[in-house]
């Protein structure tokens, strides 16, 4: 197979002018409801390797840093803060200059459309025309947490380069307490995108914030990594109890299952990252995302021993043209490659570690230079659903199939 580029080569983008204020968030975890915490600079994201997020309180220095993190984005700034998802890059929704500071940060395109996130449903009020049944049993069962709901927008209500020019707005309430007490301090609703440049993998580490963003933007909130891994999932609800997902994420569509007359995927989702697909309804619905600067592409085929021996012949191929290479794959599988790069994104029987791993294993690429990659793919049921989501876009939806007879197409 001829390398192929992955429809992300890196872009020049101005290194900025900004002073980029950096502020840590330092928990002690043991200590739960009554732990401490100071604020230290952040050390460039390398020793992030913190635990997960259980209850715990703030303590004054943290408050010290929220406030003024939140000062930031109340004066039309942009700060980027931790998510239960990933790191999110926020601006207030309402205020067109600072919403075009992420996109001119990103270097996003303007034709996509931004998630607003709230800390509390009261805002909900100033921002929509109405939710339905549907989509308030939604609210109760997964906010705060990663899922997004696409909702009628109230005119004038945020800025239009939120909604890309939609009469919808995308919502959701993050469950993480740093990021709901940003945006309780700064006031406003924030709309985030995620806190790296347009194209890239998203961040789960403030260290990934700063490797894209420093000097384009104005603070980076660390609250050590993040815990889902990928995206929220992006739906609209309809009264009579059907719900469309337009982005899968962190919640899955059996869990929607659950509480909804009927799940059915967008049409659009089999061309979202292609050329070709449509314009979005939703954030995370076009264009080619999270991709490493090497040419990323996915294998599969009907067994394991077929992908496997399809994935090692073309590495070897690439190896002889010169190529750095790099395989993305399962701890079942792991050994039996030979790259110069080898990431695991956990058990095939753990979608939720795949989902945690990807994004940093996808810059762990870039970071060791690697020009050729290769992926085995998973089960799209549940999580594995956003995991291949992220992997075929991040992919540009470039797919070898591997038959058992050895040959292969593209």
């Amino acid at each position: 197979m001829e390398r192929k580029e992955n429809g992300n080569p890196e872009q020049d983008f101005p290194a900025g002018d900004k002073v980029t204020e950096l502020w840590r968030v330092c928990v002690n975890h043991e200590a739960g409801a009554a732990a401490s915490a100071t604020v230290q600079p952040l050390a460039g994201g390398a020793d992030q390797e913190q635990a997960g997020f259980p209850l715990w309180a703030l303590g004054s220095e943290d408050a010290l840093a929220l406030n003024e993190a939140g000062a930031v984005l109340t004066a039309g700034g942009t700060v980027a803060f931790p998510t239960e998802t990933v790191y999110g890059l926020g601006a207030d929704a309402r205020n067109t200059a600072a919403v075009e500071q992420i996109f001119a940060a990103k270097g996003r395109p303007s034709d996509n459309p931004l998630i607003v996130h709230i800390s509390d449903t009261s805002q909900l009020d100033e921002l929509v025309l109405g939710v339905n049944d549907t989509e308030r049993r939604l609210m109760e069962a997964f906010w705060p947490g990663p899922l997004t709901l696409v909702l009628p927008v109230k005119p004038g209500a945020v800025s239009p380069r939120v909604t890309a020019g939609l009469d919808t707005v995308a919502v959701r309430m993050p469950d993480h307490r740093v990021a709901l007490a940003l945006i309780s301090a700064a006031g406003c609703p924030v709309a985030a995108p995620s806190a790296n440049r347009s194209g890239r993998p998203s961040p789960t580490l403030a260290g990934h914030v700063f490797e894209d963003l420093a000097g384009a933007i104005d603070g980076i909130l660390d609250g050590g990594p993040a815990g889902v891994g990928v995206e929220s999932t992006v739906v609209q609800a309809g009264q009579d109890g059907a719900v469309t997902v337009l982005r899968p994420g962190g919640v899955t569509e059996e869990q929607l299952a659950a509480l909804a007359a009927s799940v059915q995927r967008d049409p659009a989702l089999a061309r979202a990252g292609s050329a070709d697909s449509p314009t979005p309804r939703s954030p995370g619905m076009k264009y080619t995302h999270y991709a490493p600067k090497g040419a990323l592409c996915i294998v599969q085929g009907r067994t394991a021993d077929s992908v496997s021996a399809k994935i090692q012949a073309e590495l070897d191929a690439a190896e002889a043209r010169g190529e750095t290479t790099g395989v993305l794959s399962f701890d079942e599988h792991i050994g039996r490659y030979r790259a110069d790069v080898a990431v695991s994104l956990g058990s095939l029987a753990a979608p939720e570690e795949a989902a945690h791993r990807l994004y940093a294993g996808l810059r762990q690429f870039d970071e060791e230079g690697a020009t050729f990659i290769l992926a085995e793919s998973c089960s799209d049921k549940g999580l594995g659903a956003a995991v291949m989501n992220r992997l075929l876009k991040a992919a540009g939806h470039h797919i070898i199939f591997a038959s058992d007879d050895g040959l292969a197409s593209d």
